[in-house]
């Protein structure tokens, strides 16, 4: 049983052109196809609420995760604290993710242009004209839509909360 569940956590993680085709295939069915991007360092009820309701908005959710290298440059040294098979582990064991694809660079802007998702989504934290990608993909026909956030969660915080744990 323990093999079925490591085969099915890992067909939910993609390289970039397997993955490209696996979208064209769902889109020729009628699927609408979400994407949103993230590290999901220490994955919390504020990342499980926005990655739901990311997935409420069409048939199948890909997620764009941040290696290990492009979260260093983004987050400081002292991030991930979780590395990137095991961020990506968890995100495919959550029934709503349907695909995950790590990228290297800063900014998801390749994977979106080669994927084309139907509808990009972000934080609420974002404008849409402030998204990486949402002029392209609206250009493609695509949507672009932001999520609220659950207020009090963050990777960051709970990062600062255990260091200030310990140094107590």
């Amino acid at each position: 049983m323990r093999n079925n569940l490591e085969k099915t956590l890992l067909s939910k993680i993609s390289d970039l052109q397997s993955l490209k085709a696996s979208i064209a295939q769902w889109q020729s069915e009628g699927k609408k196809v979400v994407f949103t991007n993230g590290v999901f360092d220490l994955l919390h009820i504020g990342h499980i609420t926005y990655m739901a309701k990311a997935a409420e908005l069409g048939d199948k959710l890909v997620i764009g995760l941040n290696s290990d290298s492009s979260v260093k440059r983004i987050k400081g040294k002292d991030r991930p604290v979780n590395d990137q098979n095991s961020r990506a582990a968890l995100l495919a064991a959550l029934f709503f993710v349907d695909a995950i694809v790590v990228f290297e660079e800063d900014t998801p802007i390749n994977v979106i242009t080669t994927l084309m998702p139907d509808i990009l989504v972000k934080g609420a934290d974002y404008s849409i004209e402030n998204i990486i990608g949402a002029k392209e993909v609206i250009a493609n026909g695509g949507e672009v839509k932001t999520i609220d956030f659950v207020e009090g969660y963050s990777s960051t915080s709970i990062i600062k909360k255990i260091r200030e744990q310990i140094t107590k």
